[in-house]
């Protein structure tokens, strides 16, 4: 089932890889029993009737939680967590993703969903509210996903999907043991034609997972590889959009608007018993990712000495290790669990930049292409991170207290100076302290409420200090990291095979981070004073035979505190435009529902769903002159599946 459940440290804390499968009757009390606020979507939900592409497919049931799936494979899915996400115009920032407890979001905060392998998918968590916060700086939010273990007996499994403009999807797994190693393998590949002119992607995957339990432990080893390509069909004004949403702007066929990716990551966990309830844990991971990325950005604007051009050029190597202490013990009438461990990230990065031209800028001899050299710089994140968590747990009262201490220091060296273009070089320092602490108690054998409150901590990614104020290239060190205090209180109940769970949340932050200028597909950022979210969430699932409901609605009114000034063109010397307090944040819409109706018949291999999703309006801009409007969807679903294994 998928509703507002609460799990205890070894649930939450996805730090290292989870030693063990957890289900039954340990699932079940980690649901019951702690302050945090977890939604667990389990494998028949991502799977069952989905095409197993997109997160976005599979956690709509999630309060909350506001993913938009924009058909645009080269800015990837903006995931928000309420509201912390909200303002990313491609990938995800202020959320943090983990893999098997691998982490999925580099030290700066921003990471790619596309990395989730939904086909080996045994569960994702949510993790939402103040507790994020013990998982690092820039974590809104948590979305953890668990694959499954190799199985006793070999098999293989294939499976086919296939959509409407060219979509298709093609996967095997293969699962069993080899001695005491048990292995699980995937191998995917997805490709689409897109909704829009030159919006076609590819993307082919491979995950290996490797697990050898020992007696008193366990060791994990997982490999990651993602390989793609993905036109840009880029965004469209709103009379573009009135009078064609399927049309394409000239300039991303001219400049052929495009990105490709190319991604390895090896991580490994080690599990050690001590006895005493004791035990350490070890997890390490290395990787590397390089993207290159032609934007639409006129030669004519690129004739600036301070012009980083019109390609985009990385080269990025990350790794991290994270070393913890647990004990968990039953005493007397009550269980006390404690966890102490450092944590440290670091990603370089190598930044270039060309024009995506040849010829003169006024007379382009060709478009679209990689240019002389305009940006040549080596950009560094490092995080170092001690953390603590200790936890009380009886029949009527959980009590946590969590406390995480996050040092995040970005370099970038200019390897690029010529006439007009100085050495950009330079360096911030972020610091912060997140205390989180939470209560639940036993009002009855049926309903329990719980309330936690804790100080959230937010640096600006690589990608967000990359350009100063002027729209050069540069760190921009002007911009400051975003600290917010978050508060909840909840009540849930189970009655057999039915369960509900309400929340109101009020999220105040300090420094809220906010586009300064957007033009010619540049963002520069800045500081926006404070800014308020408040809401009510609230999720309802049962069973009843064959038949699944699940629910989730989610009422969300989020405005900035202060005014605060924005550009309306670029370069931007100085702010001129006067955005009022109590604007509503862009990207969040006031009110989400889903409602989905799953039937698994006794007959057949099979499952059938059926989901409405609606969506409130949504402001597109700061100053609240642009919104989508809301939109209901209907969707239904389909899936059979026949396996075999010796």
């Amino acid at each position: 089932m998928a509703h507002a459940q609460n799990v205890a440290p070894a649930v939450m804390d996805v730090s290292a890889l989870q030693p063990v499968v957890v289900a039954g009757a340990a699932l079940e009390r980690w649901r019951w029993s702690s302050p945090a606020t977890v939604d667990v979507v389990e494998e028949n939900e991502i799977h069952g009737g989905q095409l197993q592409v997109n997160v976005s497919e599979s956690l709509g049931r999630v309060p909350g939680l506001l993913i938009q799936n924009r058909q645009n494979y080269a800015q990837d899915l903006q995931i928000s967590v309420r509201g912390f996400g909200a303002r990313s115009t491609f990938g995800v920032r202020g959320v943090r993703l983990f893999v098997d407890g691998i982490p999925a979001s580099a030290p700066d905060g921003q990471g790619q969903a596309a990395n989730f392998p939904l086909v080996m998918a045994q569960r994702i968590e949510v993790i939402r509210g103040p507790y994020a916060a013990l998982f690092g700086s820039s974590a809104g939010g948590v979305i953890a996903l668990y694959t499954n273990e190799g199985r006793t007996h070999a098999s293989l499994q294939a499976g086919v999907a296939a959509g409407a403009d060219g979509l298709r999807r093609v996967s095997t797994q293969a699962q069993g043991t080899v001695g005491a190693v048990s292995y699980a393998l995937d191998a995917s590949g997805f490709a689409t034609d897109g909704v829009r002119p030159q919006s076609a992607a590819r993307r082919d995957t491979g995950y290996l997972k490797l697990s050898h339990p020992y007696d008193d432990g366990r060791v994990v080893v997982i490999v990651n590889r993602q390989t793609g390509t993905a036109q840009d069909p880029l965004g469209m004004s709103r009379a573009e959009f009135t009078a064609n949403p399927y049309q394409t702007t000239p300039n991303a066929t001219m400049f052929d608007t495009r990105k490709r990716f190319d991604q390895t990551q090896v991580g490994t966990a080690w599990e050690h018993r001590l006895g005493g309830g004791q035990r350490l844990e070890l997890m390490g991971y290395v990787g590397r990712r390089a993207v290159t990325q032609y934007q639409a950005i006129p030669a004519t604007t690129q004739l600036a000495a301070t012009s980083p051009g019109g390609v985009i050029d990385l080269d990025r190597s990350y790794g991290g290790i994270n070393a913890r202490w647990r004990v968990d013990r039953d005493c007397g009438t009550g269980r006390l669990t404690a966890s102490v461990g450092l944590a440290s990230d670091q990603k370089n990065e190598w930044r270039r930049g060309f024009d995506n031209f040849t010829g003169a800028a006024t007379t382009p001899s060709q478009s679209g292409v990689t240019g002389r050299l305009r940006r040549n710089e080596l950009n560094t994140a490092t995080t170092l991170d001690p953390y603590a968590q200790i936890e009380w747990e009886s029949a009527v009262w959980t009590a946590t207290a969590g406390l995480r201490q996050s040092r995040v220091r970005m370099t970038s060296t200019d390897n690029y100076v010529a006439a007009g273009n100085p050495d950009d070089s330079g360096s911030s320092e972020y610091s912060g302290t997140m205390p989180v602490l939470g209560l639940r108690y036993r009002l009855t054998d049926t309903l329990q409420a719980y309330a936690s409150t804790g100080l959230g901590f937010k640096t600006p990614t690589l990608n967000e200090v990359a350009y100063r104020v002027s729209g050069a290239g540069g760190l921009n060190s002007q911009l400051q990291a975003s600290r917010s205090r978050n508060s909840e209180l909840g009540l849930r109940a189970r009655h057999a095979d039915w369960g509900w769970t309400a929340t109101v949340f009020d999220t105040r932050t300090d420094n809220e981070i906010a586009v300064l200028s957007n033009t010619g597909g540049r963002s520069t950022f800045q500081n926006a004073g404070r800014s308020l979210r408040q809401g009510l969430e609230v999720s309802a699932d049962g069973r009843w035979g064959g038949m699944h409901l699940t629910s989730a609605l989610t009422l969300m009114d989020a405005t900035y505190s202060d005014s605060f000034r924005t550009c309306i063109t670029s370069p931007c010397a100085t702010a001129t435009l006067t955005i009022p307090a109590e604007n509503r944040i862009p990207g969040i819409p006031g009110r989400q529902l889903f409602v989905q109706l799953a039937w698994e018949p006794k007959t057949l291999p099979g499952t059938f769903t059926m989901d409405i999703r609606h969506m409130g309006q949504t402001t597109a801009n700061d100053t609240n002159s642009e919104a989508a409007d809301a939109y209901t969807t209907l969707n239904l679903g389909a899936q059979f599946q026949q396996t075999s294994g010796a």
